[in-house]
């Protein structure tokens, strides 16, 4: 078939190799010109991606990139993944309307739009399909298909990439439902059907409110259990050796990436603007885990003190900027807010990310370098925020005069852990 993969981030690039893979032919159309030009030279800067596989479907012809909009036309099935930002506290989905619209003056009979972006329940139904109609003047569900599949991507996860992690697919009505089910049947080896629209966009919004909820839980109990004069991370050890009823989670530095930052407040968003009233397990995880950056540099505050010290003049190496280990996603990362607390205290702020190239997520002020020996010895803190596995930590246990570890990496006179 003639697939459009509508975004070429994180979500839409794997989507779109996979199915070139599988032998559609696949459009990856992106507004973004220098995205575009990168590509087009077969150079990935989406990790679960190499470049070697990117290559391949660029010169097997099986996959092309594009800014240009006349290229979308004729296509049998397109899906969009663009980015559902927040702004303000409240979902900006401009980027799906402007793909719908210019999808929609390409929309022929017979043809399948499935969104994949993040949102609210009704968005697909009550957004995205008036905008299709109003663009192609055809009929959903009379002339062309309409469906919603939420991504599960988890940047770096070996065990389950994209084609191993079940995928929940949904349509209008059930002629939609199949056609969307037999493409993603051709691209994963599993996928789970369900009612309608709504109930997988909120499937998406429940699955990471469930995580944001216990990490908030977890870090509450971290900050919590110091006083106490309790190990948090001996108590979730001897927690999980349950063997039922409970899952392991663990606190660290605050939330990154798109999912938990972003999507709980899609649903507290629309919860309380249809239901009328407050998601309150969200509104305090948000809480808790927004403020966990602030913990981490009372927690360094603390140390300093204890050894007769300012913040202010002190040389602080942060190590890892991405949200998660071993990759390069800098959204929404804490470290960003650390960086800012502690630059704004007057300290001299470095961090090291073997992964993290891109500096527009960081402050402007935080000096690049690389967790070098030298380095690390002239710092007066190590804050270990992200464990990435290319990290020497016997080197920094041996060099770092001090190392808070919001990971529970390291163990030593010389660390305190989160």
């Amino acid at each position: 078939m003639h697939v459009v993969v509508a975004g070429q981030g994180y979500v839409g690039l794997p989507l779109a190799v996979r199915a070139a893979e599988v032998g559609h032919r696949v459009i990856g159309y992106d507004v973004d010109p220098h995205r575009v030009q990168q590509l087009a030279t077969g150079e990935s800067y989406v990790e679960d991606v190499a470049s070697a596989r990117l290559r391949a479907v660029l010169d097997s012809g099986a996959y092309r990139v594009t800014a240009e909009a006349a290229a979308l036309a004729r296509f049998d099935i397109a899906v969009i993944t663009v980015p559902t930002p927040l702004r303000d506290g409240v979902p900006d989905l401009t980027y799906i309307e402007s793909c719908a619209h210019t999808l929609g003056a390409h929309l022929r009979p017979g043809a399948t739009v499935v969104l994949e972006s993040t949102t609210y329940p009704g968005t697909t139904e009550e957004l995205m399909l008036p905008i299709l109609e109003k663009s192609s003047g055809l009929i959903a569900g009379a002339d062309f298909h309409v469906g919603y599949s939420p991504e599960r991507i988890d940047p770096g996860n070996k065990k389950w990439p994209f084609d191993k992690t079940p995928k929940v697919v949904s349509g209008i009505d059930a002629a939609s439902l199949d056609v969307v089910k037999g493409f993603y049947d051709g691209l994963v080896e599993t996928t789970v059907p369900v009612s309608g629209t709504k109930a997988a966009e909120l499937a998406k919004l429940f699955e990471n409110t469930y995580r944001h909820v216990n990490i908030a839980l977890v870090n509450e109990l971290a900050m919590l259990a110091r006083p106490l004069g309790v190990n948090v991370w001996e108590t979730i050890d001897a927690a999980a050796s349950k063997p039922f009823g409970y899952m392991r989670f663990t606190p660290g530095p605050g939330v990154g990436g798109h999912c938990l930052p972003i999507d709980p407040s899609f649903l507290s968003w629309k919860v309380e603007r249809a239901v009328g009233v407050p998601f309150r397990f969200v509104e305090l995880a948000n809480d808790v885990n927004n403020h966990m950056p602030d913990y981490v540099v009372r927690r360094l505050m603390e140390a300093f003190n204890t050894r007769r010290m300012a913040v202010s003049g002190s040389r602080v190496l942060l190590l890892g900027l991405a949200y998660k280990a071993n990759t390069a996603d800098a959204r929404e990362s804490p470290s960003a807010r650390v960086a800012e607390l502690l630059l704004d205290l007057g300290a001299e702020v470095r961090g090291a990310d073997p992964h993290v190239v891109d500096d527009i997520r960081t402050d402007a002020r935080l000096i690049r370098v690389e967790a070098a020996a030298e380095e690390i010895a002239a710092s007066d803190a190590v804050v270990l925020l992200t464990d990435h596995a290319e990290f020497d930590y016997e080197t920094i246990l041996e060099h770092a005069p001090y190392v808070l570890d919001c990971q529970n990496r390291l163990s030593g006179a010389n660390v305190d852990v989160l």
